[in-house]
């Protein structure tokens, strides 16, 4: 059975936090996923208070795969579904780039450990549950988990030939 592919555009929503420490003045987290890409220029400034700016990103692509349905729908299930946004600084700069946006708790937690600057999640818009449960029904395979059995025969055979110190 071929892999399907299927993509959604989203707009990302960032906010930049004034914080009180001796090494850094702010912090980047997301804010939000928008289930639409509206007609903003990115970086646009949507809102400021005294101590946060609310950013409006830019686009993004949320890219779903058949072999990682169960994935997708464990997500859903667990009664908040949450959307992972990473960043990362641009050569060292303070400028921030989006490099994922993803509904794979799997993949989210793989990018979590691979170090990006900024990685948080955010709660999933309904409209992109909705999109992601109909993907996950239309291609969801259940697979049954069989437990590879070790061939005594062949790990004697290998022991075999090795000389004995």
């Amino acid at each position: 059975m071929a892999m399907t592919e299927t993509s959604r555009a989203v707009g990302v929503v960032l906010r930049r936090r004034s914080i009180d420490n001796p090494w850094i003045d702010h912090i980047w987290s997301p804010a939000m996923i928008l289930d639409h890409v509206p007609d903003t220029a990115p970086w646009t400034v949507l809102s400021s208070e005294a101590d946060a700016t609310i950013y409006y990103a830019g686009a993004a692509s949320i890219d779903l795969f058949s072999s990682d349905t169960a994935n997708y729908r464990d997500n859903l299930a667990d009664g908040e579904p949450r959307i992972w946004v990473a960043l990362r600084r641009q050569h060292g700069g303070s400028e921030l780039e989006l490099t994922k946006v993803t509904a794979d708790p799997t993949e989210g937690e793989a990018i979590f450990e691979s170090g990006c600057d900024v990685i948080g999640t955010v709660l999933m818009p309904p409209g992109i549950a909705s999109w992601i449960a109909a993907f996950v029904d239309e291609f969801h395979v259940e697979r049954v988990f069989q437990k590879r059995k070790r061939d005594r025969k062949s790990g004697e055979r290998q022991n075999e030939g090795k000389a004995r110190s």
